[in-house]
């Protein structure tokens, strides 16, 4: 594992797993094969070092007659096979009052539909394994819950025209994402804008980036590479982004004109 928190999560439920496994008599090849699961993969997954599928945690909490227990534990077990850079960074957002977002090469992660960010990680090279891309698509789709959080944070989205072009996944996949993009426009506490790509003056060459307004008052922000994530707390640093971030906005087409390129561009596409 990448972190001791998710290390510690991992252990804690193969702990569990055993427990009961012993309660029950078995041994972990019988337990294996009453779950279709080989006695290496048990041992893998009561000794922290494997973490269980959710059909794992269910067919094991069945086979031994843990009543429930420990299929409780799958919301904790996949949130900690999510990357700590994802969990840190859901953490602010879950804690924000205000994002803002600027992105340059793909669709924004919060914007994305299942297909779209499955897509996007297929085609990452080196490739990821599928077990690999599940954790980071589920991760992914996790932090959407922004959306419909109590109470609602202001969010604002800049996004580059080429990123409504690009097909990833391909035209069928791209069709849905933009409808997905309008769908998520109706929120009344979300705004989208496109930069066009024929707009001369551009302050957003630097890269893609966020702003967070945290609840007590703090801004930070984030920012990601092709080999990091970084969250930037200094307030000068943060403080030229905010600035960078509002001519941004004011050279992207407005909101409600923003919205008719989208449904251009899918007028395009179909």
């Amino acid at each position: 594992m990448e972190d001791e928190e998710a290390a510690a999560v991992l252990k804690a439920v193969g702990r569990q797993i055993r427990l009961w496994r012993e309660a029950a008599g078995l041994k972990q090849g019988e337990l294996g094969a009453r779950i279709g699961y080989s006695e290496e993969m048990v041992s893998s997954v009561e000794r922290g070092r494997r973490a269980p599928k959710p059909e794992f945690l269910d067919a094991t909490d069945e086979a031994v007659g843990a009543g429930g227990k420990l299929s409780a534990m799958k919301e904790d077990v996949e949130k900690a096979r999510y990357p700590k850079s994802v969990r840190d960074l859901k953490k602010l957002e879950d804690e924000s009052v205000e994002l803002s977002a600027y992105a340059d090469r793909y669709v924004h992660g919060l914007l994305q539909t299942p297909e779209y960010a499955r897509a996007l990680y297929n085609i990452r090279r080196p490739s990821y394994t599928e077990e690999e891309i599940d954790s980071l698509v589920g991760a992914r789709l996790a932090r959407q819950v922004i959306f419909e959080r109590a109470p609602k944070p202001s969010i604002t989205f800049v996004q580059e025209e080429v990123t409504l072009r690009r097909p990833i996944g391909g035209r069928a996949v791209l069709r849905q994402q933009l409808q997905h993009l309008l769908e998520i426009a109706e929120l009344r506490h979300v705004e989208i804008q496109v930069m066009p790509t024929a707009q001369e003056d551009h302050a957003g060459m630097g890269g893609s980036f966020r702003l967070l307004m945290l609840r007590d008052d703090k801004t930070v922000a984030h920012e990601e590479g092709q080999t990091y994530s970084r969250l930037i707390s200094d307030p000068k640093e943060v403080q030229l982004l905010e600035i960078r971030y509002g001519i941004i906005r004011a050279q992207a087409l407005p909101p409600r004109e923003s919205l008719a390129f989208i449904e251009k561009v899918l007028g395009e596409e179909t």
